[in-house]
């Protein structure tokens, strides 16, 4: 799903959705699909992501009881056809999301804590850092440099490039400080 971010966020601004609910969103629609119990059910990553992104827009719409009549209209614009992908395309799907799923765990011990906090479980930046001691500035540091690990590795680069999180102690404080 992290590689069809940016494209649901690119289809949420030409829908006039206002920026600061953008984020919220694709948070929000990453918070449902983490939640679930079982994900052999998806058929298209990219399809389902679009479609809980949906769900949670038509939430917000009606949570806000502000109606308006394009708004709907633009939310079935994020609906996707759903053609059966076939076996293949199935297992490729499940095989894509334990990457990513490994790819995670693979991020240095303090970076994968404050990316599950934040991509997974949804915990707001300023609580991380409270619940962590450490400035909010090194939160968001570390929330994104686990994405761009996470990206560059699905990119193509090897993992073997990203940081081990089972290197020495202090190899991993020096990198992380690095990062700050």
């Amino acid at each position: 799903m992290v590689p069809h971010e940016a494209d649901l966020r690119a289809r949420l601004r030409r829908m006039a959705v206002p920026e600061d609910e953008v984020g919220d969103i694709v948070q929000d629609a990453y918070v449902k699909i983490a939640r679930l119990d079982d994900v052999s059910h998806i058929r298209s990553g990219r399809a389902y992501f679009f479609s809980t992104a949906r769900s949670v827009l038509l939430d917000r719409i009606r949570h806000n009881r502000i109606v308006r009549i394009d708004s709907l209209t633009e939310a079935d614009a994020l609906a996707l056809a759903d053609d059966d992908p076939g076996p293949e395309r199935r297992a490729s799907a499940r095989q894509e999301l334990e990457r990513v799923r490994r790819l995670i765990a693979e991020l240095p011990d303090r970076c994968r804590v404050i990316f599950e906090m934040r991509r997974i479980e949804g915990v707001p930046q300023r609580e991380i850092a409270e619940r962590l001691g450490i400035p909010e500035h090194t939160v968001e540091a570390q929330a994104i440099r686990g994405l761009k690990l996470i990206l560059k590795a699905i990119a193509g680069e090897s993992v073997e490039a990203m940081p081990s999180p089972r290197g020495s102690r202090k190899e991993s404080e020096r990198d992380e400080q690095r990062h700050e």
